[in-house]
């Protein structure tokens, strides 16, 4: 086989898969695994280099609708008469099934299924873990500063929360996201700031920036301890990595069981 994966969480997918060696091009921020960063670069995923996918001569394509502009990329691919196959994941029962599709594509439906199995099974004990504490913590996570942009009901970041006993703060507006400002989110009401700026590493967000701003002042959740700057790769993206994520969200929230 001769994969080329348009998007970072199909990366990831497939690598957990056993299929690193059959990739034969990224799009521009898959960087997980550390050796995909040697594959060509299609360039970013809402501007993939279709000219230089058909020079690869994939015989399958992933790509995804997980980010708002990927459509572009899709619409192209039907040109292409390559097979493909389009992953547009909401929440983390789907994460499950594209694993699944994934495996049944590239003929790794056995490994499709234990590493699905392997998830749920580490994600309830985490769950029973963090379940005998009592404490319901509000979360309110930052996807982007300006405009404030944060996971609504309909997206994986609500379920990571649910699996660590937390809620996510906007779980009741019913969309994958959820626009509002600053004012809207001490209104919330959350007891942490988990800030996940989509496509940022962690080391370019300054924390001081953030408990400084003016509509924050005086709020318990936008003390330095309760602001935390985590690793987006494992949180923004639909892969397996988010077990890593909840795991470590856990030992945050809860550092005496964890």
């Amino acid at each position: 086989m001769r994969i080329v994966s348009l998007c970072p969480s199909n990366t990831e997918i497939l690598a957990c898969l056993g299929l690193s060696d059959h990739i034969v091009g990224v799009d521009r921020y898959s960087d997980w695994p550390p050796a995909v960063r040697s594959l060509p670069d299609l360039g970013p995923d809402l501007a993939i280099d279709m000219d230089r996918v058909a020079a690869l001569q994939p015989s399958l394509i992933v790509a995804s609708l997980s980010v708002p502009g990927m459509e572009r990329n899709v619409e192209q691919l039907e040109d292409l008469g390559i097979p493909y196959l389009v992953l547009n994941p909401k929440r983390l029962e789907d994460i499950y099934d594209d694993i699944l599709d994934v495996g049944a594509a590239t003929n790794r439906t056995a490994q499709a299924s234990q590493l699905v199995h392997q998830m749920k099974e580490r994600i309830e004990e985490v769950a029973d873990r963090c379940s005998s504490q009592g404490d319901t913590p509000r979360l309110y996570w930052e996807w982007w500063p300006k405009p404030v942009f944060s996971p609504g009901g309909n997206n994986w970041l609500t379920d990571v929360s649910e699996a660590v006993s937390a809620v996510n703060v906007f779980a009741d507006h019913p969309d994958e996201k959820k626009q509002t400002d600053w004012e809207g989110v001490v209104q919330a009401a959350p007891d942490y700031a988990l800030v996940v700026w989509t496509g940022v590493p962690k080391e370019k967000v300054k924390v001081e920036k953030i408990v400084s701003r003016p509509a924050w002042r005086g709020q318990r959740f936008a003390k330095r301890d309760r602001v935390h700057i985590l690793e987006e790769g494992l949180y923004c993206r639909p892969s397996p990595r988010l077990l890593t994520g909840i795991e470590k969200l856990a030992q945050l929230l809860y550092p005496d069981i964890f």
